[in-house]
């Protein structure tokens, strides 16, 4: 065989290799994301076409109620979705999520042991983490200092600074927090812990300046709120452009959480939705969407390539310590509708 006649086969095959993935599908000319706003670095989008021409679009929501919501209410466009971990339990039960082939995400290798067999999802079968944080209280540093829940829960800390308080539009955070103030897993589906959680949340909203989840941070740098309830990397990110603003895990504790790059189970790209997967748990790229973020990275091999100032801050990377005083949000099942009508209640209270 002549070597150009071997050299034209060569690039056939890698032109093949390219436009199609492991199960021989030929790759999408558009990929659908639905994610959490300002969420990755647009630039990882961008390298992705130029290596695979698939155009990446991207819708955003603003809680896991909201995208579960719009997913059970049929919508079949995307093909890419990114709840948190006790979404995803929810999601696998009501059979939303497609089966991962992990024949075709090699780079799921590089997650750290933390991540490789979460208990919302044993195995990965449905889901690859994406990002990975807490969540705590946001402030202006030059003002306040808080260092507990009670900055926000107790009635005489709070009225201090009414008006000037932030918490998250997200019942089980909103709830959760209060349940942690209170020393009360918050998982629980005791009634009575329960209604003592609505309690304190009816007791201070009357200083709370917003519930928001998607510009706490921004608040805070425009000085329209001194400190809030919010999730670490965004308050991070926004530390980069405004040095007074800063974040704490309380000594109570509060949620880790780790949201997951998820396929629906009516994604007509699915091969395609997995080559994007794989792209981004490369190390370099995992580290360039948490050097954007602020958020911690699933995948240990990034740790060379991630800012030393976000490797080492213990608000990002907590100590062991610190750890276990976090918890994981949990699906509840049927105390689910219990979570979403005290959320309503306190939501309407005063109105």
């Amino acid at each position: 065989m002549k070597k150009s006649t071997l050299f034209v086969i060569v690039l056939l095959l890698s032109v093949l290799l390219v436009a199609c993935q492991g199960d021989g599908q030929k790759l999408a000319e558009e990929l659908h994301i639905y994610n959490w706003s300002e969420y990755i670095d647009p630039e990882v989008f961008t390298a992705f076409e130029e290596e695979y021409g698939v155009k990446v679009i991207e819708d955003t929501f603003s809680s896991n109620e909201e995208l579960l919501a719009k997913i059970q209410a049929g919508a079949t466009g995307y093909d890419l979705i990114v709840p948190s971990d006790y979404m995803v339990e929810i999601m696998i039960e009501e059979g939303l999520l497609a089966e991962l082939d992990h024949a075709n995400i090699a780079n799921i290798a590089n997650l750290s042991a933390l991540f490789s067999d979460p208990p919302y999802d044993p195995g990965l079968v449905h889901c690859v983490p994406y990002q990975w944080g807490t969540t705590g209280i946001g402030y202006n540093s030059d003002e306040i200092e808080p260092d507990s829940w009670a900055y926000i829960f107790d009635p005489t800390m709070a009225a201090e600074y009414a008006g000037q308080i932030t918490m998250l539009n997200d019942s089980r955070e909103s709830i959760g927090a209060a349940l942690k103030y209170l020393g009360y897993s918050l998982n629980t589906t005791d009634e009575a812990q329960l209604e003592e959680a609505k309690q304190v949340l009816l007791a201070t909203k009357p200083y709370i300046y917003s519930y928001d989840s998607d510009q706490f941070e921004d608040l805070i740098a425009a000085d329209e709120v001194i400190y809030g309830h919010g999730w670490s990397g965004d308050y991070f990110a926004a530390a980069v452009e405004d040095e007074r603003i800063w974040y704490v895990i309380p000594e109570e504790g509060g949620v880790v959480w780790a949201d997951n790059l998820c396929i629906p189970a009516t994604s007509k790209n699915k091969s395609t939705a997995e080559l994007f997967i794989n792209f981004v748990l490369q190390p370099e790229i995992a580290a360039q969407i948490t050097n954007f973020t602020w958020y911690g990275s699933p995948v240990e091999a990034a740790n060379e390539f991630i800012d030393p100032e976000i490797l080492e801050e213990p608000a990002i990377y907590p100590s062991a310590e610190t750890m276990e005083r976090l918890e994981w949000i949990q699906d509840v099942g049927e105390a689910t509708p219990l979570y979403e009508r005290i959320w309503t209640e306190v939501k309407a209270a005063g109105q």
